[in-house]
């Protein structure tokens, strides 16, 4: 990578590209798993924390912040229940970042054809982001409802679905071929602004902090830091603005005959974008919609520097070993 901030999408192949963002994504996807497992089960808890009256006719756990949480499911569901999900999550991120950076490449490139009424570079950066968030999310959302269903379910013989297979069966026979999309509005909806802000401050943030590590005559900032912290900070203030729609989207995607069988045994019923954020503010206040933030900040920002670091340097790497490059 070139410290002076090269363009991101205007290096390597098209199969470079497609390679390096699938494997980021491979790599992001395992580092954060648990994470993403809590964050989960704190999206779909509905009772008030702040009211203990509300507890007493929960079926089911009572979560109250990230490491409780955490230890919560080691002690009940072992080691293996915070890579709850792993399976169908690893082949969303890897065909999801394949995806992603394959069309923020090609949807920047047919930008910078507009010579010479070209759009300032944040704003170029934000469009690629935004077609290629949403495209994207929506190529790889059954995977992303599946992920969601299996780290909601509970261990043991009360599981709901026995396999990645047999889960897509089940679906397929009791909720049609729209029951992998429940809740792909939301999704859409919210990444595509984050997709946009993301890459926007991305691209703005990272030749700044390369002309940083290229002028740290001390050596202090180790290889590929700048990549990781443009990333981290992109992704925190990209997550902040559309959180709400990512726990509405989680509610969504719990909807159908499966609803009740949950770790949350009483999700309620939801029918809608609109509906389900509605529901939260009139149940819960705005504070509801927010359920989660914490933990999805401390998963969002490590998965965000993990993806781009290792985007830049596997990318890196083919380009000089010219693999991908025919």
């Amino acid at each position: 990578m070139s410290a002076g901030g090269e363009h991101l999408t205007d290096e390597g192949t098209r199969r470079q590209v497609v390679l390096a963002g699938g494997i980021a994504g491979l790599v992001s996807r395992f580092c954060i798993a648990p994470l993403d497992v809590v964050k989960i089960r704190l999206q779909l808890q509905v009772h008030s924390l702040s009211d203990p009256a509300s507890h007493r006719d929960v079926k089911g756990p009572v979560y109250k912040g990230t490491l409780s949480t955490m230890k919560a499911i080691l002690t009940e569901e072992g080691i293996t229940g915070l890579w709850k999900g792993n399976v169908p999550a690893e082949l969303m991120y890897v065909c999801y970042g394949a995806i992603q950076f394959t069309t923020y490449r090609t949807v920047t490139q047919l930008l910078a054809h507009l010579d010479p009424h070209r759009l300032p570079p944040p704003m170029e950066s934000f469009i690629a982001g935004a077609f290629a968030g949403g495209i994207a999310t929506a190529s790889t959302y059954p995977l992303d409802l599946l992920r969601t269903r299996f780290a909601a379910q509970p261990s043991g013989p009360q599981r709901i679905y026995t396999s990645l297979l047999a889960s897509i069966r089940d679906i397929a026979v009791h909720e049609g071929r729209a029951g992998f999309f429940r809740g792909c509005t939301a999704a859409v909806g919210q990444i595509v602004p984050y997709m946009g802000l993301f890459f926007a401050t991305y691209e703005s943030l990272r030749p700044a902090l390369g002309r940083v590590h290229e002028y740290d005559s001390g050596g202090l900032l180790p290889l590929g830091a700048s990549d990781a912290a443009a990333g981290v900070m992109a992704s925190v203030f990209a997550k902040t603005g559309v959180f709400p729609l990512d726990l509405v989207r989680k509610r969504l995607q719990v909807q159908g005959p499966t609803r009740a069988l949950y770790v949350h045994r009483n999700i309620p019923e939801s029918r809608g974008v609109f509906m389900t954020m509605g529901t939260v503010l009139q149940t819960q206040g705005v504070r509801g919609l927010y359920r989660g933030l914490t933990v999805s900040l401390l998963k969002a920002a490590p998965a965000s520097a993990v993806t781009m670091w290792t985007y830049e340097r596997v990318l890196g790497l083919l380009r000089e070993y010219e693999i991908g490059a025919g």
